[in-house]
């Protein structure tokens, strides 16, 4: 063989891209094979990304006769052999770009995403699907490996360039041994835990590549009590409802995973009478499955106090700080939870008193009261502390929040049903308005007050006879409520459609003294 292997590594800034591209030339050294690296600097959507070009002579240079072989110093679209990737948007930027060809380029790239600027701005959910771009890579790569390098990365506290590194080596595109590679790694600095992170990618697309027919299985693990319920779902709702199962199971218990699915099954009926045919896919009924999930699992302080007394979040703080065993880790959360936190766990009787106390000195013009805490994780009184407030979750159910959640989350699915009724495409503009639930504390109240505006106003018969000029200005109100949180849009599309504006909530007047004059 006298062409080179022609690499192409795209590596986003921060994750020694650079460190990666001296490794496999220095390998390349060590075994004795010509080889030729040049760098493209870039600028991605992110922190920077550079590209680095590499062409390896497959043939030793012993056997060269003293013969030196010429390089190319770009990658030319269609003729790279391996495209590796740290990140699945820039992976699917080049293969957009024609860089990969279906009969050469095989394709190693990371699921990990680092959201780009774009991504980041809308007050919805703005990122990129995943499917799309992996599905764009299994179809133009003539082979493709898939998962998640940086998780991996995180696992054996090294950088995301000794996983790429592995997941090269382990590929056996080039024709290097595995002690070449390690030895490379091993001249350099963090050798320790650049080698776990190597030897766990190496060993990774070893595997992979001997399964590489293996399908997955279709059924999602699901909790075994109601696991004939979930079967009896749609196929194409079967596994969101599932995930909403055993994360409303984590979140409460079993019962209230079962009143989640009593309440999606009712809205598979009505789409099942809609859409007889099928044609939407169930649409309706997935978008109900992901946002009930969501509304039903709603932040608290005590799923917050939950959440932080985890082992699984030590675990993950310790990997992040890269704590070593004999280190001294301590953790302090911050909290400043105020009336209202305190208010949802108690009965609406208890609760209606104190939140109006709170909303008279507010009315006053005084800040709303608070407590700063300070909690020590690390300590025992501190996580004793944290699982004593976790431990009330028995209690939620009697909490005056969660009765008036339930409260909203019935008229939400009522609107659903109703709109099903009426119009397939009704009842799936009210089902997708389900996403402007979100956040917690002013910006959860005013999204589901922003909810309760539009099911009152555009939703009903009575603000057009026509079921399609009604889905189709919900549809636009609930674009417009993700555009800005102070709803300017919302309030421009509610009065286009000719429903009134939200009311203008009452603030208090507070007059400060100028510090700067003096009587």
């Amino acid at each position: 063989m006298s062409t080179p292997i022609s690499l192409l590594v795209c590596a986003l800034g921060g994750e020694g891209g650079g460190v990666l591209s001296a490794w496999l030339m220095d390998t390349a050294r060590r075994a004795g094979y010509p080889a030729q690296s040049t760098s493209i600097p870039g600028v991605a959507q992110r922190t920077g990304a550079t590209t680095y070009y590499i062409e390896v002579m497959p043939v030793p240079l012993s056997q060269l006769g003293g013969k030196q072989p010429v390089f190319g110093l770009n990658p030319v679209p269609g003729a790279l052999d391996v495209l590796l990737s740290s990140e699945l948007l820039e992976t699917a930027r080049h293969i957009s770009a024609g860089m990969v060809s279906p009969e050469r380029t095989q394709v190693i790239t990371s699921s990990a995403r680092s959201l780009t600027t774009q991504e980041r701005m809308p007050l919805g959910d703005g990122r990129l699907p995943a499917a799309p771009l992996t599905e764009l890579v299994q179809r133009y790569a003539k082979a493709a490996q898939v998962w998640d390098f940086a998780a991996m990365a995180q696992a054996h506290g090294t950088l995301v360039s000794a996983v790429m590194f592995g997941a090269l080596a382990g590929s056996g595109v080039l024709p290097f041994a595995r002690a070449h590679f390690e030895a490379s790694i091993q001249a350099g600095e963090h050798s320790a835990s650049s080698l776990r992170g190597f030897a766990a990618a190496f060993e990774q697309v070893q595997q992979a590549q001997a399964v590489q027919a293996m399908l997955a299985d279709d059924e999602a693990p699901v909790h075994t009590v109601d696991d004939a319920r979930l079967h009896e779902l749609p196929a194409a709702v079967r596994e969101l409802a599932s995930l909403g199962y055993a994360r409303l199971c984590d979140y409460q218990n079993p019962a209230y995973a079962s009143l989640y699915l009593q309440r999606l099954q009712r809205v598979v009926a009505l789409e099942s009478a809609a859409d007889p045919e099928q044609l939407h896919g169930h649409a309706a009924s997935r978008d109900t499955a992901r946002w009930l999930a969501l509304w039903m699992a709603f932040d608290d302080i005590v799923r917050v106090a939950d959440l932080k007394s985890r082992a699984s979040r030590w675990h993950r703080v310790a990997r992040e700080v890269k704590a070593q065993p004999d280190d001294v880790l301590q953790v302090y959360d911050h909290f400043k939870p105020g009336v209202p936190e305190f208010a949802a766990l108690l009965p609406s009787a208890l609760a209606a008193p104190l939140l109006r106390w709170e909303r008279t000195r507010v009315s006053q013009g005084r800040a709303p009261w608070a407590w700063a805490l300070k909690i020590g994780t690390h300590s025992v009184s501190g996580m004793l502390a944290l699982r004593g407030l976790a431990a009330l979750r028995g209690l939620r159910p009697w909490g005056s929040r969660f009765q008036q959640e339930q409260t909203d989350i019935e008229q939400w699915l009522s609107a659903v049903g109703q709109g099903l009724q009426a119009d397939w495409a009704l009842g799936h503009a009210v089902a997708t308005c389900g996403q402007l639930i979100k956040g917690y504390g002013s910006t959860n109240e005013r999204a589901k007050s922003n909810l309760q505006h539009i099911l009152t106003h555009l939703a009903p018969a009575s603000a057009n006879p026509s079921a399609a000029w009604r889905a189709q200005a919900i549809a636009q109100a609930r674009a417009a409520a993700l555009q800005d949180e102070a709803g300017v849009a919302l309030d421009l599309a509610l009065r286009s459609a000719g429903a009134p504006a939200r009311p203008v909530p009452e603030q208090p007047i507070r007059f400060v003294r100028n510090a700067a004059r003096r009587p």
